[in-house]
């Protein structure tokens, strides 16, 4: 049997003896405040991020991009997985989550500037970030480095998965939609692991949101305003 497998069986053993008596007014049905919409990386802890322990409190997905659209038979539509908690479950607060360093930006920055070869799994996922990334890559002031440039590609790859929500008929004008970044390179000058708000219902500057919102003002913090 791997090692590994074992390990993480014995740490389940630990998670199901300190929750056994949190599922009680989940069992049978959820209604989770927010959805959030994260890039699939072992870095990013999605229910640690808001610090939460109590099953039922965030529906989470994840993929790699932190995409909130897929190619269907009659077009391009809002994921199921983002949509099923707003849909069916009450949902009004929908949160994409982007982190600094992301590896399918990086991708799709390296794809879009000089084409790379990757199954055609992970080829699909980079294409339907294309579309979204390249007016970013056209705009990138050019005196940057590569690692600013794609730390600043993550917050515009945000901006376009929130604006697609918002943008999408599937979702409610009632359900209110936010764009992070999870920092856990010092790229935004706070403590690693915080949330950085870029974005709240297609509002990305830094001014408006901070007097728009006083109470998280300090939480407001943008590498580019472009």
């Amino acid at each position: 049997m791997n090692q590994t497998f074992v390990e993480l069986l014995e740490d389940n053993a630990d998670h199901a003896a300190a929750f056994d008596g949190k599922f009680d007014d989940v069992q049978d049905a959820q209604q989770p405040a927010a959805v959030t919409v994260c890039c699939s990386d072992s870095r990013v802890l999605q229910d640690h991020i808001w610090n939460t322990d109590q099953p039922g409190s965030v529906f989470t997905c994840s993929n790699i991009g932190n995409r909130v659209l897929q190619r269907t038979d009659s077009g391009t539509a809002v994921s199921g997985d983002v949509l099923y908690p707003i849909e069916h479950t009450g949902t009004e607060t929908a949160i994409v989550i982007g982190h600094t360093g992301c590896g399918a930006v990086t991708a799709t920055y390296d794809a879009l500037r000089d084409g790379i070869s990757e199954p055609a799994g992970i080829e699909h996922c980079l294409a339907l970030l294309k579309p979204h990334l390249a007016p970013g890559v056209q705009v990138l002031p050019e005196d940057i480095g590569r690692a600013e440039a794609i730390n600043r590609l993550v917050e515009f790859n945000v901006d376009r998965q929130v604006e697609a929500l918002l943008e999408s008929p599937d979702i409610p004008q009632s359900v209110s939609v936010a764009g992070v970044v999870y920092d856990f390179q010092d790229v935004y000058g706070g403590k690693r692991g915080e949330v950085h708000v870029i974005n709240i219902d297609g509002q990305r500057r830094c001014d408006v949101l901070q007097a728009d919102y006083p109470d998280i003002a300090s939480r407001v913090n943008r590498l580019w305003e472009y």
